[in-house]
């Protein structure tokens, strides 16, 4: 399954602390803990000796490193996952054998990410998102929300701009302006690239001032993760050459459930992080009913099962990609 050999983030860095943390990635159970060194580590949440689950052990400071202890019968594990002790046999020296199964994992964007699987030299590193390195703009991680749905119908919902004058009405639409015109969509080798992408949004952001005509451009840059780049009118902001990037990352938790983050670079350098994460609290949580309710719940990679106008054409090209790429988690 190629869904094992991409980079997928589980939970914000600074969740991962003293204490083993459960999450769940792709259907499995993983544990998250950190050594002496703070790095971060993704296991399966699984004892090999009795099935246990580490997350419900601790982290123990021992001579050569940190381990983490098993709560059943006290195993305890090294970074790399092999077995060094076994209370009930002090003098037993495990063998080679005796080790849990290990998971890259990896911090970037304020998230920690995890591969099942590896995958090709080269692809070594999470999703890029380019404004990241931009000191012009503040960076923000807003979430997590968690959506009963699949993770593709997610990206089809961020990449759908004829959905914003009725589920996001007097927000970033209006049923009266609700017209698209016609944009520019080009396969890339991770996903697609949309550009010329225009709407009318009455408050196209937390600082919008008047209703204006917002550019934007989209880019799918994994299966599961993408980023628009939004650009109003000036005088609709109130502050030169404004604009912001805003990546949507998703956990994939099982193939009708799905974990969301969103990371904002931004220009706003003067409000605060709850104003911020206030605005798009608000318009998620009016995305989060209807994609919720749709049917199926996993996004179906045959054109014919749903109908399609040149409107959803960046979709259509999405949907095509991840047959390409053949992607089987969360579609049918």
């Amino acid at each position: 399954m190629i869904e094992r050999r991409l980079w997928h983030p589980v939970v914000l860095a600074d969740q991962v602390r003293d204490a083993p943390l459960a999450v769940r990635l792709l259907g499995e159970d993983l544990v998250l803990w950190r050594d002496e060194a703070s790095a971060v580590h993704a296991w399966a949440d699984r004892c090999p000796h009795r099935g246990a689950q580490l997350s419900l052990g601790r982290v123990v400071a021992c001579e050569g490193g940190a381990t983490l202890e098993c709560p059943y019968h006290g195993w305890r594990f090294e970074a790399g996952g092999r077995c060094t002790r076994v209370p009930a046999l002090p003098d037993f020296v495990p063998p080679a054998t005796h080790r849990t199964t290990v998971h890259e994992a990896r911090e970037a964007h304020g998230l920690v990410w995890v591969r099942l699987e590896a995958a090709e030299a080269g692809d070594e590193a999470p999703p890029a998102f380019a404004a990241e390195a931009d000191p012009r703009l503040r960076k923000l991680n807003c979430g997590p929300y968690e959506v009963e749905t699949s993770a593709p119908r997610l990206v089809e919902n961020f990449l759908d701009m004829a959905h914003f004058g009725f589920v996001h009405e007097g927000w970033l639409g209006a049923r009266e302006m609700a017209a698209i015109d016609d944009y520019r969509v080009e396969p890339t080798p991770r996903g697609l690239l949309a550009t010329g992408c225009k709407a009318w949004q009455p408050q196209s952001t937390v600082h919008s001032t008047a209703p204006a005509q917002v550019e934007y451009s989209y880019e799918v840059m994994d299966p599961y993760a993408a980023v628009l780049t939004k650009v109003p009118e000036a005088a609709s902001v109130g502050i030169d050459g404004y604009r912001e990037a805003i990546a949507l990352y998703i956990c994939p938790v099982d193939p009708e459930r799905s974990r969301v983050w969103f990371r904002f670079a931004t220009a706003d350098f003067e409000r605060d992080d709850a104003a911020l994460r206030a605005f798009q609290d608000t318009i998620f949580l009016q995305d989060k009913p209807v994609l919720e309710s749709q049917r199926p719940r996993r996004l179906p990679l045959d054109l014919r099962a749903e109908l399609h106008t040149v409107a959803d054409k960046a979709s259509s090209l999405y949907r095509r990609h991840l047959k390409t790429r053949g992607i089987t988690f969360g579609v049918c």
